[in-house]
Parts: C-alpha cells; structure tokens; sequence
C-alpha cells in the first residue's frame, strides 16, 4: 500500500499541472516538495493546499485520522535494576533505535516549522 507522499505524487501527477507551478503557489523549493513525496505521512493541512491546487480530494484517498501527530521527544526510560544481567550491546541498540526515531520526528517538524515561518514570511513581505 502507498504512503501518504507516494499517494500526493501520483495525484499530482495524473492532475497534469506542473510542480513548478505548485511550488511557486506554495512559496516553497522543489526540493522540498520532493522531500514530501518520500514521507509516510503528510501534514494535513500541506495536504489540503495540494489538494485546492490540484483541484483533488484526498479524502478519498486518504483520511484525517491517518495524520499523525508525532509525539514529543520523551527520555528514554531507564531499565529498572536487577540481579538479572543482560548483554549491555542489546540494550543500546534499542536506546538507539528510539532515538534515531526520535531525531527523525523532530527533523520532521523542524522542516515543518521552517515552511511554516517561509509562507509566513511570504504572506507578510510578499515573493521578492
């Protein structure tokens, strides 16, 4: 089954407007919209802009619920202690899974923000 970007991808693409002109109207790069394309999940409200562009709903395609909302960064509990050892490698390969998940969902929204403040930036001041 399609992630969210690979389902905006191809809805965009079977539309037969350009990304340069989706882009333009968005006020972002192209390399961002690409970077779109490769995530799960979407932004719902970058979404619904696409989908006015485009003239598309995705409700069809896709529904609100499947948005997710990533949850902030929570420390990584600590193992409580025992008489039982464990090797110390598989502990650390999980306390580093979560954390590769956890920079990756605030990249994420780092990247969200950044768009954010750019449309702003483009509705206050206008294109250059």
């Amino acid at each position: 089954m399609p992630h969210q970007g690979e389902i905006l991808q191809e809805a965009i693409k079977n539309s037969g407007i350009s990304i340069t002109r989706i882009v333009e109207e968005l006020g972002i790069t192209r390399p961002t919209i690409y970077r779109k394309f490769k995530d799960e999940t979407i932004d719902y409200s970058f979404v619904k802009r696409i989908g006015e562009i485009i003239n598309h709903d995705f409700s069809n395609d896709f529904t609100v619920t499947q948005q997710s909302v990533l949850s902030f960064v929570t420390s990584v509990p600590k193992p409580a202690v025992t008489n039982i050892v464990t090797p110390r490698v598989t502990q650390t390969l999980n306390a580093d899974a979560d954390l590769s998940k956890q920079l990756l969902a605030l990249q994420i929204k780092y990247i969200a923000l950044l768009e954010a403040y750019n449309e702003l930036l483009l509705k206050v001041y206008g294109p250059k």
